[in-house]
This record gives C-alpha cells, sequence and structure tokens, in this order.
C-alpha cells in the first residue's frame, strides 16, 4: 500500500497543479508583475534605467554573495563604461518582441563575455527564451546563468520547478527529481546568504526570498518522498507548506510523509490529509484524498466518528491548530476480550473459537466458569482432520487454527473407525465428542467417546477478533 500510495504522487501533482491554479497563481521567484498562472517561475530581466544615460545598477558585482553567519558586502552599484557595450545592452534589454531581445542579449553575451552586466543580460536572456516558449533553451541559459553565479536564485528556482514539472509529466521522473533536488537543495544554501538588489524594496525582496524557498522546499520534498526519505521529505515539505497552505501540490505529499513513514506521525498525517481533501474540492482528485484520509482515519480512531470535525478544523486552519488532538484507538487485549465475552455470552452459546479464547487467554474465574460449563458434555462439532487414524484423530476446531493446519483437539474414538469411513487428512468432518481435559498454551482440548456424524454440525468459528469501540470523543 505505501509503494502504491507513494509513487501516485507524481501523477496526483498534476491534478493538484492544476486546482492549485484555478484557486490561486502559483508561487513564483519573479518580481511583480506575476507570470500568468500555469507557467514555469520568470526570469527577471536586466534592470532597464528610466532614460537614456542612466548607468545599468546591480547590488555588488556578479557572483559576490556574503558567507553563511558574516555580515552581507556593501551594495556596489554596476557600471559600463564603454558607450559601444552600454548601447548593445540597452538596445537589446529594451526589445519587446521576446526573438528580438533574444538576439539582442545572445549577441552581447557573446560580444562582451566578460561585462560586469552579464549576470542581468542571461537573466533577461532566459526570461525572453520562457515568454518565446523555447524551453531548452531557456534552461540552457539558465545553466550558463549558474556558470557565471552559482547562487543566481531566479536560474535555481527555474531548473528545480522545471525538473519537477518534467518529472511529474513522466518524463524520466526518476532523474528529474534527483537533478530537481539538487538545484533545489543549492537554492535553499544560497538563500541563507542572498542580499538585497538595489532598488529593491524590503517587502519586494522578502516576497522573492519566500517565493523561491517555497519552490524549492517542494522540489527537495517531493524528491525525498519518493526515495522514502520520510524524514527529510516531512522538512522540506513542511516548510513549502507553511509558506503557502494553500498549496494542493504540497499539502498532499506532506500528508502522505507523515502517513507512510514509519512510524507513523498520524496526527499531522490526518490533519493534512484532510486539509488536502479540503483543497482539492471539485476536482477528480477529491474522492481518491476523502477515501484514503477517512480510511487512514479510522484505522487510526476505530470509526470514522469525529472524521467530519476533523476535515472542518482542516478547512478553517491552514496548520494544525494548538490541541490539535484525535484518540488513538487501542484494542483490547485477548485477556480483555475474554472477560467482556463470559459478560456478553452463555458458554453454552459460544463457539470452540470463544471457548478457546477464554480457555487460553481468560482469567483463572472466567476459564472455570467456561469450563465446567463443557466439561463431560457431549458436544457436536465441525473441523479440519489434521491427522488420522482408526482410533484418534487430530481436528482443527477453530478457524485460526484451520488457517494454520494446526490441531487443537484431540478426539479418541468410542471404537475403530471403519477403513470405508475413515476421514483424509484436510477434510472436513461433523463429529461428536466429550470434553475430558484441555491445555491453555498452546491450546489443546481432549475428547473422549469421539463419534463420527452425518449430519452437519456447527461450522467452526474464529477467535472474536479485537472490537473496534468508537470513543465517546475526540
Amino acid at each position: 500500500m505505501k509503494k502504491i500510495l507513494v509513487t501516485i504522487v507524481l501523477g496526483f501533482a498534476v491534478v493538484a497543479s492544476g486546482q492549485t491554479t484555478s484557486q490561486q497563481a502559483p508561487a513564483q521567484p519573479a518580481t511583480p508583475p506575476q507570470q500568468p498562472a500555469g507557467q514555469a517561475p520568470a526570469a527577471k530581466p536586466g534592470q532597464q534605467p528610466a532614460q537614456a544615460g542612466q548607468q545599468p545598477a546591480q547590488p555588488a558585482q556578479a557572483g559576490q554573495t556574503a558567507q553563511p553567519g558574516q555580515p552581507a558586502a556593501p551594495q556596489q552599484k554596476k557600471e559600463i563604461k564603454d558607450p559601444a557595450e552600454y548601447n548593445a545592452y540597452m538596445g537589446a534589454v529594451q526589445q519587446s518582441d521576446p526573438n528580438a531581445k533574444i538576439s539582442g542579449l545572445e549577441a552581447f553575451v557573446t560580444q562582451y563575455p566578460n561585462s560586469v552586466m552579464k549576470e542581468d543580460a542571461l537573466e533577461a536572456l532566459m526570461g525572453a527564451y520562457q515568454q518565446a516558449n523555447n524551453a531548452a533553451k531557456m534552461a540552457d541559459a539558465a545553466q550558463r546563468l549558474l556558470q557565471a553565479n552559482p547562487c543566481n536564485l531566479r536560474a535555481l528556482a527555474l531548473l528545480a520547478y522545471t525538473k519537477r514539472a518534467a518529472a511529474e509529466a513522466n518524463q524520466n521522473p526518476q532523474q528529474n527529481l534527483t537533478e530537481g533536488a539538487q538545484y533545489a537543495e543549492k537554492g535553499l544554501q544560497c538563500l541563507q546568504s542572498a542580499t538585497k538588489p538595489e532598488g529593491t524594496s524590503d517587502a519586494d525582496f522578502e516576497k522573492f526570498k519566500k517565493q523561491t524557498s517555497g519552490i524549492f522546499n517542494g522540489v527537495a520534498g517531493i524528491a525525498a518522498l519518493q526515495s522514502k526519505d520520510y524524514a527529510k521529505a516531512q522538512k522540506y515539505l513542511r516548510a513549502s507548506v507553511e509558506a503557502d497552505p494553500n498549496n494542493l501540490r504540497d499539502v498532499y505529499p506532506l500528508a502522505l510523509a507523515y502517513l507512510t513513514a514509519t512510524p507513523p506521525d498520524s496526527l499531522n498525517g490526518l490533519f493534512f490529509i484532510a486539509r488536502a481533501a479540503n483543497l482539492a474540492a471539485g476536482s477528480p482528485a477529491q474522492a481518491q484524498i476523502m477515501t484514503y484520509g477517512q480510511k487512514q482515519y479510522t484505522k487510526y480512531h476505530g470509526s470514522d466518528q469525529g472524521w467530519t470535525d476533523v476535515l472542518a478544523q482542516a478547512k478553517a486552519n491552514p496548520l494544525p491548530p494548538a490541541g490539535f488532538s484525535i484518540t488513538q484507538y487501542v484494542p483490547p487485549t485477548p485477556a480483555q476480550q475474554a472477560a467482556e465475552l463470559v459478560k456478553t455470552k452463555q458458554p453454552k452459546d459460544m463457539s470452540f473459537g470463544e471457548w478457546e479464547l477464554v480457555l487460553s487467554a481468560g482469567k483463572p474465574e472466567d476459564a472455570a466458569a467456561v469450563w465446567n460449563a463443557i466439561k463431560g458434555v457431549p458436544l457436536q462439532m465441525q473441523g479440519q482432520v489434521i491427522k488420522a487414524s482408526p482410533t484418534k484423530l487430530e481436528i482443527a476446531g477453530s478457524v485460526d487454527d484451520i488457517d494454520q493446519k494446526r490441531a487443537d483437539i484431540i478426539l479418541t474414538m468410542s471404537g475403530a473407525i471403519p477403513p470405508r469411513m475413515m476421514p483424509k487428512e484436510g477434510s472436513s468432518l461433523d463429529f461428536e465428542g466429550v470434553p475430558v481435559s484441555y491445555e491453555p498454551s498452546p491450546f489443546v482440548m481432549t475428547m473422549e467417546k469421539g463419534a463420527l456424524l452425518t449430519k452437519k454440525a456447527p461450522a467452526p468459528a474464529k477467535k472474536p477478533a479485537a472490537r473496534r469501540r468508537r470513543p465517546a470523543s475526540q
């Protein structure tokens, strides 16, 4: 079951992505305006001055980042001193037609490979290829951008995003997820030392970091889930969901990361599977999520009572609220089952499997009450022959022992069984016998005065299964 659930995550994500898009635009590592819903994250074009003569500006030189734990480097202004280089750059980035912009930027980075604006030009080129719907060239531009600056967050986010999208489209999913996770983990590392570009407001920079962090955590988390590294999957996907609680693409895998772990984190898992069921409302995926969630809830709680309350809480709260809890069902012990059985049934009304339960697991007084009621009393039963001889039969009388092919009755016959009536091993048998003694563990009842019956005796019964009690409240 676990394997099936984990492997359907990628196929499910396509549905989830469409559903998320209908509710909100996906997080994208670009400054406003946002890309149309459903597109890959956009690349930010190179900064353009308001009028000719203004110098292109960017915080610090290309590739410069602060080390974690150290103050960020001072902002430095980028300047193009060569007028021809400046005009080539401005002429390219100011093109409104994507193909014209691509031609101009390709020519610029070829002619000026060491330009101070190379990183900006490659960012603009990556965006222009995206605008032209040329995915291969967009990815190539992103790779060239990472050669210029291995910590370029827009390139890392775009590559991580597109690798996940390819995996979700079933295009070499294992390789694409592995590569996507590498970009994602690099992006999370680079976020720790990212510096704010000159001219960008604090609010816009924080928004940008939140968006790229969501992409990185989501990709790293889904890759970890597919590799069954549940601890990492929980860590990354929880961070993504905390940043965007309405992102069904990550809420559903997060629920699976909790529920399919060993041991499972059922409380978090049940909350987020209920959250996913709410977010999927109106989509083909909702029925699948709802069915799975209710089954997991019943397994944990002992019944489906209270499941609708969990759905309501998950709809009203983006994350598990303080004090959120679900009572876990604890099955009764065999001794408790035996005590309950003695309270609710007379020994004469019990099946052989129920006698076996009380005599092997019940309290001494309960076992004595049952044994005194059946000892020395001729009983008619049905069982399966395990071993046969003319004067003695070894029989499995309960369904559990029939399944295990284990004799739990030793029947001594009143007289030798005629050869023509000798039962075959493995065959069903109707018989009568008188209980004379028993061993509680492993359980075996010895019976005498055995006789074969031609009239059908009562069928064997299983030992009572653990009864699922409905907790009074959550």
